[in-house]
C-alpha cells in the first residue's frame, strides 16, 4: 500500500474501524446539539474520546441531578415539585461542564473549519482501503436515505451501515441502556394491548426524555456523515482519474463570448 503520511493536513483517514474525515461544519449546529446532549457535538466532530467521556458525565450527573424530572415538571407547570427534585449538589457540579461542552465544540468547529480550508488547498493524497485481522475497510459511495432509515429503527445501525464502528457501538450500547431503564420498549407492548394506563404508569421519565435526543443525533450525524462520505469519494475518485488518465497537456479554454 502507498504511504501518503507526507502532508502537514489531511482531510480524512480510513482505518479498519472507521473514516474519520473533516470538513466544512456551522458552528452553531455542532454547538446546538451539544447543548441538547452534551458530547454530541463532539462526536460530529469526529473527537470521539472527548465526547464518550462528556456523553458519559450527562448521563452519570443528569439522573443523579434529577434534571430530566425536573424538566418534565417544568412542562407542567408545577414548580413546586421542580424545586424540590433537583439535586443542588450535582447541578452546581453539572452546569459549568455543560457550558464548557457547548463553548468548547463551537470554538473546535471553527477551528477546524479553518484546517479543513488548508487541507483542501494541499489537495494531499489519502489511503482509500485498509485491511487488518478483524476488520476491512474502505471508501465507497452509500444511500444517505438507508442510514436515516436504519438510525430510525435502532440509534447506531446508521453507523454501522457507514462503517463507523467506534461511534456505532457506543450509541447502540447508549440506546440498549436507555430503552431498558425508561421501559420504553415494554410501554409500546402495553400499548399495543390497549393498555393505556399500565403503559404509562411503567415509563421512567428520566430515562426516556433522553431518548428523543439519540435519536434525532443518530438520524441527523448518519445522514450527514454519508453524504460527506460520498462527496469524499467523488473527489478522491476524480483525482486518481485525473492523475492517471488525464493527458498532462490538457486545458480547458474558456470560450469566446457570443455576441
Amino acid at each position: 500500500m502507498d504511504n501518503y503520511n507526507t502532508a502537514r493536513r489531511y482531510t480524512a483517514y480510513v482505518s479498519a474501524l472507521g473514516t474519520t474525515q473533516i470538513h466544512l461544519r456551522s458552528p452553531s449546529i455542532v454547538a446546538w446539539w451539544s447543548a441538547a446532549f452534551p458530547g454530541f457535538g463532539h462526536l460530529l466532530l469526529g473527537k470521539y474520546i472527548l465526547g464518550f467521556a462528556l456523553c458519559i458525565w450527562e448521563v452519570v450527573v443528569n439522573v443523579n441531578a434529577n434534571i430530566n424530572l425536573a424538566i418534565m415538571y417544568s412542562f407542567q407547570g408545577n414548580i413546586d415539585m421542580v424545586i424540590n427534585v433537583l439535586d443542588t449538589r450535582w447541578l452546581l457540579v453539572y452546569l459549568p461542564v455543560y457550558f464548557f461542552g457547548i463553548w468548547h465544540s463551537h470554538q473546535t468547529t471553527v477551528d477546524m473549519n479553518k484546517v479543513f480550508i488548508l487541507a483542501e488547498r494541499e489537495e494531499h493524497r489519502f489511503n482509500i482501503f485498509s485491511i487488518g485481522a478483524l476488520e476491512i475497510n474502505y471508501l465507497d459511495k452509500r444511500n444517505p436515505v438507508m442510514a436515516v432509515i436504519w438510525s430510525l429503527f435502532v440509534p447506531g445501525l446508521g453507523h454501522l451501515y457507514i462503517h463507523r464502528i467506534v461511534i456505532a457501538f457506543f450509541l447502540i450500547i447508549l440506546a440498549a441502556l436507555f430503552f431498558y431503564l425508561s421501559h420504553f420498549l415494554e410501554a409500546v407492548f402495553l400499548l399495543c394491548l390497549g393498555e393505556v394506563g399500565q403503559a404509562t404508569a411503567v415509563l421512567e421519565p428520566e430515562w426516556l426524555l433522553m431518548l428523543p435526543s439519540i435519536f434525532g443525533f443518530s438520524v441527523y450525524d448518519a445522514y450527514v456523515k454519508t453524504v460527506e462520505n460520498n462527496k469524499l469519494f467523488e473527489k478522491e475518485q476524480r483525482q486518481f482519474l485525473k492523475d492517471n488518465y488525464q493527458n498532462p497537456n490538457f486545458q480547458i479554454l474558456k470560450g469566446k463570448k457570443v455576441k
